[in-house]
């Protein structure tokens, strides 16, 4: 058994990479905190928007599979405007996002341990010793070390998660606080928005069809050959599919053990990963500690790795594209040093940005604020981008999307739009 499973593992490597990627605080914060707050309420929407989605994500990978180079080529191809588009979109985005996510990861990692930091370090110093610690494991050993990490890492994550969840249910089936009803209103300002922030964090921001085509082509590299159309697709749905189930079960985790509890779900996420764990401890004992300390610590460590990844990769990916004028030849060293260049600046703009939140009043509320809308404007752009792609001149005529597909496809873009329009509008109107 032991064997069957390393060999499907080896098989599996960029799906495993956006699981890493997509778990992080849609799932432990936003997934959590919507069954903490809304008990069942969005369940049923995890699948609804997976499967809004399902088209744009599934193209990068599929466009790897069918021309062995990643989906920027695509971009660069389909026009400069496209590849200018998502370069400009990642740099605004990049230092924001990973300083998100690297915060919360400290807080967990803080609160695990029983850590004892002054507060005059907080929240700057923890959060850069952990980035400094994936910027030294990418730094060293870039896409390898990345690929065999995060199969431990998610290994991790669902056996602590489905642990945790089957003993919740065989404890408490009807929850820890059963007589709590839930309550959620059109109406209220507060239920509107974080609706909105759930769907459109879910599953994660369209860029990550972009990192899955870059490590996928990454793959093959280290492999030699090209995969399959066949296996890269298993891969894909692996990772799609298991990171929207794994959703539904941080928000059951949260309708179970938090819904109905005395003290409110904090608004920040640090604050609120300190909370989980706690909250957990208490309505189950003190034998769910390391369970669900592991589960929350792989959680955002696995997010925090793949970002600092991800940005460097593709904009290392977009700048040679740009150089070497689409030209697909390999440039391996010189790719190499370009990689660890941006690496080096995103460390640097994380930390800057650690530091402004750290000295200015209000500036993580402002900061999470830009990513969010960023990220949200940017989906359907990036969709519409990977739409044109799997339809352009690269991609032959029998292996562009079929007519169901394409409208599947349509509809989406379509829904992300109004989405991201009404949630500007709830922005500015606010």
């Amino acid at each position: 058994m032991i064997t069957h499973l390393t060999k499907i593992l080896s098989t599996l490597g960029p799906g495993l990479l956006y699981a890493g990627a997509a778990v992080g605080v849609s799932h432990l914060v936003m997934s959590t905190k919507a069954g903490a707050s809304y008990q069942y309420v969005f369940l049923l929407l995890i699948p609804l928007i997976h499967l809004i989605k399902y088209p744009f994500y599934k193209f990068g990978p599929q466009y790897t599979a069918l021309t062995g180079r990643n989906i920027l080529h695509g971009y660069y191809d389909l026009g400069k405007w496209a590849l200018a588009i998502y370069v400009i979109m990642t740099v605004l985005s990049m230092c924001l996002i990973q300083a998100a996510v690297t915060i919360v990861t400290s807080s967990i990692a803080i609160h695990f341990f029983g850590l004892q930091v002054p507060a005059e370090y907080m929240p700057h110093i923890p959060a850069i010793m952990i980035l400094l610690a994936a910027a030294i494991i990418l730094y060293i050993g870039q896409y390898s070390v990345l690929d065999k990490v995060m199969k431990v890492v998610i290994i991790i994550l669902t056996l602590t998660t489905i642990i945790a969840l089957t003993t919740v249910l065989l404890m408490a089936p009807g929850g820890i606080h059963p007589d709590a009803s839930p309550i959620f209103s059109f109406y209220e300002y507060a239920d509107i928005i974080f609706l909105a922030a759930f769907l459109g964090w879910m599953p994660a921001p369209m860029d990550v069809s972009v990192w899955h085509s870059v490590w996928s082509e990454e793959a093959n590299r280290n492999n030699g050959t090209r995969a399959s159309l066949r296996k890269a697709m298993l891969d894909f749905r692996v990772g799609f599919f298991g990171t929207a189930l794994l959703a539904m079960a941080f928000l059951l985790l949260g309708a179970l053990v938090m819904f109905g509890s005395d003290e409110p779900p904090s608004a920040i996420g640090s604050v609120f990963a300190g909370q989980l764990i706690t909250m957990y401890t208490d309505s189950l004992g003190s034998w769910a500690y390391p369970l669900i300390g592991i589960a929350a610590l792989a959680t955002m460590f696995s997010t925090t790795l793949t970002c600092l990844d991800a940005y460097p990769r593709t904009l290392q990916e977009s700048y040679c594209i740009w150089k070497n004028k689409g030209d697909p030849k390999p440039r391996r060293s010189t790719s190499k040093t370009v990689y660890r260049t941006i690496l080096l600046a995103a460390v640097v703009g994380t930390i800057s940005v650690f530091l402004i939140i750290k000295n200015v009043s209000g500036a993580m509320g402002l900061i999470v604020t830009i990513a969010t809308v960023v990220s949200f404007v940017s989906a359907p752009v990036i969709a519409y981008i990977n739409f044109r792609v799997m339809h352009g001149n690269t991609i032959q005529e029998a292996d562009r999307p079929n007519g169901l597909m394409t409208l599947w496809s349509r509809f989406g873009i379509t829904i992300m739009t109004l989405f991201s329009l009404g949630y500007l509008w709830l922005i500015v109107t606010k």
